[in-house]
């Protein structure tokens, strides 16, 4: 007799180089975190005692695979639009991936920003439909390359996914961009999947919508988070935007694998959009300024970037080093504790650069981009 052997599927599926990273620093004592994407402050205290008081009143138990009524309820309000047409997901991660699962059918192809978010790649795997990077243009702050996404759309491509404001880049896509992106999306009869999940967090120029300037709205799907824009993180709470149709269906998707969304943390989340938004904006403030800290600190350290204009992220320019980004960030580990994510994490486009998250106390900031500046030239000199 033999023990029987585990697939093959989910072993295939790339891991995240954010968690890798994530998983290295937590095990590296005094590190200072300039690695993952998840803002320093608190969850507001209104959001906190909503949910306090939403387990202690009993809401405990199942809810509704697309959410609580009152919620989308809350959220159609919010997005002007209908509540047939929202879902209440596990995170943002759950958006998407039941989006893909909606949409997407075996062997479809979807493209993906490159340097995109890192879990794009193995969520579109997991959904069985198949993964292709459209190139972002670093000499236009990473916005898309409209002449390059004609090229690669092909009739097996059922799906775009666009990110603006952009993890790991921090790119805010100008109106004429995501105009023509959802243009082209419309005119080839493909799925526009926008995820939008920094929307709070521009810092220079305007969110832009992608349903609001398609010309086909209803061939958008628009994902967002409570995590980024009210510090909940660790709530995982986010919700899609779509048709009744294709909101039925992620809906479904949830059903099968999530269930539903935690229901005292769904009024927690109601909460959150209904209640004082004073935190939104301090922390929006907070990342403006610690932005400046950062680059001026780069700055300072002869480190070039591109800069970002919104989210909370920096790509920093370590190709002078003669090192990989994940060779260059794991010896910033280990020789500085200085936690930073390999570009090449984020796609191909993305080697020669390394993420860094000012997500961040000031101090660990100014601490964190000195060490990198000092350990790029040091390892300049010595390639």
């Amino acid at each position: 007799m033999s023990a029987p052997t585990a697939g093959t599927r989910v072993e295939q599926l790339p891991r995240s180089g954010i968690r890798v990273m994530a998983e290295l620093a937590r095990r590296t004592d005094g590190a200072i975190r300039l690695d993952i994407g998840d803002p320093d402050f608190a969850t507001p205290a209104h959001v906190v005692d909503a949910i306090a008081r939403a387990a202690a009143d009993g809401h405990t138990h199942y809810g509704p695979a697309s959410g609580l009524p009152s919620l989308r309820a809350a959220l159609a309000e919010s997005m002007s639009c209908s509540p047939e047409q929202v879902v209440v997901t596990v995170g943002a991660a759950g958006a998407l991936f039941c989006s893909l699962l909606a949409i997407a059918d075996a062997g479809d192809e979807v493209l993906l920003p490159d340097p995109g978010w890192a879990n794009l790649v193995p969520m579109t795997l997991a959904a069985g439909a198949r993964p292709v990077p459209y190139p972002l243009d670093r000499a236009t702050g990473f916005e898309a390359d409209l002449d390059a996404l004609v090229a690669l759309i092909g009739p097996r491509t059922r799906a775009l996914v666009l990110n603006s404001p952009a993890n790991p880049t921090g790119a805010v896509f100008s109106r004429e961009a995501i105009t023509a992106v959802a243009t082209l999306a419309a005119e080839r009869g493909i799925w526009l999947i926008s995820d939008e999940c920094y929307d709070a967090l521009v810092l220079e120029g305007e969110h832009v919508a992608a349903a609001a300037v398609s010309p086909e709205p209803a061939g958008v799907v628009t994902v967002r988070s409570f995590s980024k824009t009210f510090a909940m993180t660790g709530w995982r709470v986010g919700y899609v935007v779509a048709t009744p149709e294709i909101a039925a269906l992620v809906a479904r998707a949830q059903e099968a694998v999530l269930s539903c969304p935690a229901t005292p943390v769904q009024l927690g989340a109601e909460a959150a959009l209904c209640g004082p938004q004073d935190s939104v904006e301090e922390m929006r403030a907070a990342y403006a300024r610690r932005r400046e800290l950062a680059l001026s600190t780069l700055d300072a350290g002869s480190a070039g970037y591109v800069r970002p204009r919104g989210a909370f992220y920096v790509m920093v320019d370590i190709a002078p080093s003669g090192q990989s980004s994940q060779d260059f960030a794991l010896r910033l580990l280990t020789e500085s504790k200085v936690a930073v994510v390999a570009g090449s994490a984020f796609g191909l486009r993305g080697e020669g650069l390394v993420r860094v998250s000012f997500a961040a106390p000031d101090e660990a900031v100014a601490r964190g981009l000195t060490l990198l500046a000092e350990g790029l030239h040091t390892h300049w000199k010595a390639a």
